[in-house]
């Protein structure tokens, strides 16, 4: 990967906090004609830095504000096992996160439902019945304190 430079962190944390900015709007916050913006923001596209653009949607209003971190315990540690999980959970729309975590447990899942009970059916009829799973153990978000998608790029 190149190096960034201060015009391209700047790029990036304008575009995190607001992707529909136009190249014009861009060029302004970074002191820069049109031009050389468009080719720095292709450059991070084809690069890989930045992946893709979204709209950040609000659960509440979409009846899907009942958010679950849940810890999966798999029995053995083999591929089959992990593979197992995966292939049960991957086209879950309600799975918005999943991670490989290392300590007591082996996945943490984001869960995005509409009440308790549609999330107690999910685990009985899909988490509850992979052969691999030993433990499900589930932390229920009372409300929510902070959320970001922007990464800390004042780091670099």
């Amino acid at each position: 990967m190149d190096v960034l430079d201060r015009t391209d962190i700047r790029l990036l944390q304008c575009l995190q906090n607001n992707s529909r900015l136009t190249t014009k709007e861009l060029a302004k916050e970074v002191h820069l004609s049109t031009t050389p913006v468009y080719e720095r923001v292709k450059r991070l596209e084809n690069e890989g830095y930045i992946r893709r653009y979204v709209a950040i949607l609000d659960p509440d209003k979409l009846n899907l504000g009942f958010q679950v971190y849940v810890n999966v315990k798999l029995s053995r540690q083999t591929q089959q096992g992990a593979q197992d999980l995966i292939d049960a959970i991957k086209d879950l729309p309600e799975v918005t996160e999943c991670y490989s975590v290392a300590g007591q447990f082996d996945y943490l899942l984001k869960i995005h439902a509409p009440h308790m009970m549609y999330y107690r059916q999910l685990v009985l009829d899909v988490l509850g019945k992979i052969e691999s799973v030993s433990s499900v153990e589930s932390t229920f978000v009372m409300s929510e304190i902070k959320r970001t998608t922007a990464l800390p790029l004042n780091q670099l």
